[in-house]
């Protein structure tokens, strides 16, 4: 077993999850908790999961960053809205081998964390998961679970397969998380967006959960066409996505549970979304290379009014 501490920073339906099946498994996880602080500290965490539903009822639970213990790698779980806060959290880790994984939805993310915390601490990982917080301390886990992990390096440079990471990817798969390495991170996040931008953002504008989406016809073609539009902004940084990959994703997607994105549960309870890492980064990379994404910048348009509506 790994002597490997681990913070959280972000218990939600992601952070929460990943967490506690890390603590499940024994390993040392120290969670940062905003208004479910008291509720967690006296109750433990909840985790409803088709793997296996459990309690955990006692854990390491702080509501300020300061007094958390210097772990050895910081989990970034928080909603991208929330990165304004990230020169103030992370800063609070001193110790110069903390690894900070950045669990997040978007592109454009590990370089704002390289500011803070250094290009050489940074890795990230992209969580195909639907989960859902359904009460404080009370996360429901649907279906999925894997993550791809990859190593930052400074503009998104292929990083290989190192130690360390291998070292983090062994952590989570012995907590029954199945995880995929990447070599190349920049890559990963595009073909994440190949889901997250077509689901999360019809979600919102036309009110429908995944499977409504891929039920009808014209949704399921806008849905494809979506899709190859995100291809086409991978190939603007170099980065080249399987054709074969849009059919895995929409497979997936047909073999889902029922679901409300992330993206439509915030939108539903009046939270900001997460509009700029999802979709306006990847429209401004893309723009700086010459290639326009009309149907992404229509639907980062119809976000933004939303948003602020």
């Amino acid at each position: 077993m790994t002597n490997r501490s681990y913070a959280i920073l972000g218990t939600g339906a992601l952070g929460g999850f990943y967490g506690a099946k890390l603590q499940q498994s024994g390993l040392d996880v120290h969670f940062l908790l905003r208004s479910d602080y008291e509720y967690v500290k006296q109750h433990g965490l909840v985790v409803e999961s088709p793997d296996g539903d459990f309690i955990l009822p006692q854990v390491n639970t702080y509501n300020n960053v300061s007094q958390m213990p210097n772990c050895d790698v910081v989990v970034v779980a928080l909603k991208t809205t929330k990165n304004h806060l990230l020169s103030e959290l992370l800063t609070y880790f001193v110790n110069p081998n903390t690894i900070f994984l950045v669990l997040q939805n978007g592109l454009g993310i590990e370089p704002k964390v390289a500011e803070i915390v250094g290009d050489k601490r940074v890795m990230g990982g992209l969580c195909f998961l639907c989960s859902n917080k359904v009460g404080a301390g009370h996360i429901r886990h649907l279906d999925y679970g894997t993550i791809t992990m990859g190593e930052y390096s400074a503009q998104y440079q292929p990083s290989g397969i190192t130690d360390r990471l291998h070292e983090i990817a062994s952590d989570f798969e012995s907590a029954s998380i199945p995880i995929v390495m990447s070599e190349d991170l920049l890559l990963a996040r595009w073909k994440k967006l190949v889901w997250n931008i077509p689901y999360n953002g019809l979600s919102v504008v036309l009110d429908a959960r995944t499977d409504e989406l891929m039920a009808n016809a014209d949704t399921r073609i806008l849905v494809e066409k979506l899709m190859w539009e995100v291809v086409a902004g991978a190939k603007s940084c170099n980065r080249i996505i399987p054709d074969n990959f849009i059919q895995k994703m929409l497979d997936y997607t047909d073999k889902m549970k029922p679901y409300r994105t992330s993206m439509k549960l915030d939108y539903d309870e009046k939270r900001e979304l997460e509009v700029e890492a999802i979709f306006g980064n990847p429209l401004r990379i893309a723009e700086q290379s010459g290639v326009n994404l009309p149907l992404i910048d229509m639907l980062y348009r119809q976000l933004k009014f939303l948003n602020v509506r």
